[in-house]
């Protein structure tokens, strides 16, 4: 653990999802299956309504405050990725990015 919190590091592929052709949607990724049981398991008291946790994160250049969600459905936290964090760092859907998160304890 750092001044941060809890670290963990991952790459992961970048997906986008959206309710309706016409609307934009989300652009996120899916943080491993084995992760997630391993956050869930160690820090479940820390989620909000709807599965969210607080989380700070990194990738290349870039460092923010968000929130990680658990899915239900796929047994795994996603991660939003803010439009302005693709746009600096030139993300884009189908690339693989790597990941740093803290576990704001």
């Amino acid at each position: 653990m750092d001044e941060l919190g809890m670290k963990y590091e991952f790459s992961a592929k970048v997906y986008h999802h959206s309710s309706s052709p016409d609307l934009p949607g989300w652009m996120f990724v899916k943080l491993p299956e084995e992760l997630s049981r391993e956050i869930r398991k160690q820090f479940k008291e820390l989620e909000e309504g709807w599965g969210r946790m607080r989380v700070t994160v990194r990738t290349g250049d870039s460092q923010w405050q968000t929130s990680i969600w658990f899915d239900t459905k796929q047994d795994r936290y996603l991660l939003p990725i803010k439009a302005a964090i693709r746009k600096k760092e030139k993300i884009v859907k189908d690339i693989i990015v790597d990941i740093a998160i803290w576990i704001n304890v």
